[in-house]
């Protein structure tokens, strides 16, 4: 009689967790983009322990020309400091998790949150394609556009004028970071 007592409250407190959190169950399976929060300057080591680890991964990096006493180096450099972009489903999160240099994933209340395929897709597209990205300060104010032609097609950002030049600024809201690429203004419309 006790044995079914628990099996009935077992039971029950299932149907209640599944209620109450109904799109973990669904999309536990689902593979998404996350973004890996990793410890200082540990981002290229952190992607290198993906790659053994069979793990897809993006660390999109930028060249910056470094002047030291003797010589100039050019490094490549995170776009995003402190972050690579893992593409798991959510129930393998542990075999990200458990790299050395992994903090946590981004998310809300302990949760991992996924980051939009598009986003990702268009920055990987571009940056293999040459394009020339370089971080800037995060913006959530100014005029904004939509990218009509080119490996940043559909994505919206900032329009952010330099001298002569405009400058598309891409943000990914969910780790409060911005890049900005030049294009040509011709590729843009307001929205």
């Amino acid at each position: 009689m006790e044995q079914a007592h628990k099996n009935t409250a077992r039971a029950i407190g299932n149907a209640a967790n599944s209620a109450a959190f109904p799109a973990w169950s669904s999309i536990s399976g689902e593979v998404l983009w996350y973004a890996a929060y990793t410890s200082a300057n540990h981002e290229k080591r952190v992607a290198e322990q993906l790659g053994w680890r069979e793990v897809e991964h993006f660390l999109p990096q930028y060249a910056s020309v470094r002047r030291w006493k003797d010589r100039r180096v050019t490094l490549q450099m995170p776009l995003f400091p402190g972050y690579v972009f893992v593409h798991m489903a959510l129930r393998d999160r542990l075999q990200v998790l458990q790299v050395p240099g992994v903090a946590r994933l981004v998310g809300f209340h302990g949760t991992p949150a996924a980051l939009p395929d598009e986003e990702i897709e268009a920055l990987r597209t571009s940056l293999s394609n040459g394009v020339r990205a370089m971080p800037h300060p995060y913006l959530t104010a100014g005029r904004k556009v939509r990218v009509r032609n080119g490996p940043f097609a559909g994505l919206e950002g900032i329009l952010v004028r330099r001298k002569n030049s405009a400058r598309f600024v891409v943000s990914v809201e969910l780790i409060q970071r911005s890049i900005s690429v030049e294009l040509d203004e011709a590729d843009l419309e307001g929205r």
